[in-house]
């Protein structure tokens, strides 16, 4: 039987460029080249589509430096890459390793959906929704999972701070936390526990989105739950717990990738019956958004209460050597190869469901 040939396509124009070249090494490496022949399309920052020769460089950077240019036409006739001398590669399937904009947020997934070619993950709405938390939370309001109150800014209001400022300390109570509504791996989040630091934080958040959210800040436990499938298929995995090195004031972008006293927990003790609670809310938020393939779902178990709280759901998660979702499913029996191959089956169900 003749190999299908895969595109695994990452970098891209978003802030989480770098972490996607880590995230995927461990992708690309973990695909059975006995199935398939694998196609690296890198994206730099600045929008180049790159094909890429070998993951030795993506390592070291040299990738970007490539002179041979590559699209995935949205022809679909073609379902297929094409390079500048007018080769053409026919595509099977497509793994994009992509996190924040212009690769989680369902603009990518449209140009795939144009294609007609097979791809894993959520598709353009369930992308385009998650990505965006003000939009996950309208969502989120309709189910009867509990998620941090929250007050909603738009970049031209902070024209008029001293108006934001009111109506946020009218709704909310200090510390609140600070978020862009779009981006991701915590870019541009603060914490902000008085006004000089939420006006602070407000220019930060806006510097990465024109929508920001100011929310609550909910103390206790962070967890996190890896779902895998769609519908009524849809699974999760057990809970995992983040946590962030002592001196972070959360468990930002620093913490997560550049401190090593950050740590995680597969499988923590937590009070009876709190687990299966997650797991069931992370199935629920997944399906309700109309999720396809893969997502981790994050959550707060509130200190005192034992609440459990939404946070935000992440539709194309990290691949890092120390992301949650892959060890999640590891300690489920799905080892970082047999998790790949699940997802770019999965992908060819989405055309015939």
């Amino acid at each position: 039987m003749s190999k299908k040939n895969v595109a695994v396509v990452f970098g891209g124009r978003s802030s989480e460029h770098e972490v996607s070249c880590i995230s995927v090494v461990t992708v690309a490496k973990a695909i059975d080249d006995t199935e398939y022949n694998t196609y690296l399309i890198g994206i730099t920052k600045e929008g180049e589509w790159l094909l890429v020769d070998s993951i030795a460089a993506i390592q070291d950077g040299s990738w970007r430096n490539s002179d041979k240019n590559a699209v995935i036409s949205p022809d679909t006739k073609g379902e297929m890459i094409v390079l500048p001398e007018g080769t053409r590669i026919k595509l099977d399937v497509i793994f994009p390793v992509l996190h924040g904009m212009y690769g989680e947020d369902g603009t990518i997934q449209g140009l795939f959906e144009m294609s007609g070619i097979p791809y894993v993950g959520c598709g353009v709405f369930a992308s385009a929704a998650a990505m965006d938390k003000f939009y996950t939370k309208l969502v989120v309001d309709t189910l009867d999972i509990r998620q941090a109150k929250y007050v909603p800014v738009l970049r031209d209001q902070l024209t008029d701070m001293d108006k934001v400022v009111a109506r946020v300390e009218k709704e909310q109570i200090y510390p609140v936390f600070v978020k862009p509504s779009k981006a991701g791996s915590s870019k541009g989040v603060s914490k902000a526990n008085d006004r000089d630091e939420l006006v602070e934080a407000l220019r930060e958040a806006a510097k990465h989105d024109y929508k920001i959210l100011v929310e609550e800040c909910i103390v206790g436990r962070e967890l996190e739950c890896a779902v895998l499938g769609y519908g009524d298929t849809t699974k999760a995995s057990g809970v995992g717990e983040i946590l962030a090195a002592e001196e972070a004031a959360f468990y930002d972008f620093d913490a997560k990738y550049n401190n090593a006293d950050s740590k995680t927990v597969i499988g923590p003790e937590l009070p009876e019956g709190k687990a299966d609670e997650i797991r069931r809310n992370a199935v629920a938020i997944f399906n309700a958004l109309d999720g396809f393939g893969l997502s981790r779902v994050d959550f707060f178990l509130e200190k005192g209460s034992n609440c459990v709280v939404f946070n935000e759901i992440n539709t194309l998660p990290g691949f890092t050597s120390i992301s949650m979702y892959p060890m999640l499913w590891n300690a489920e029996g799905y080892d970082i190869k047999r998790l790949v191959k699940t997802l770019l089956d999965m992908a060819a169900e989405r055309v015939t469901r």
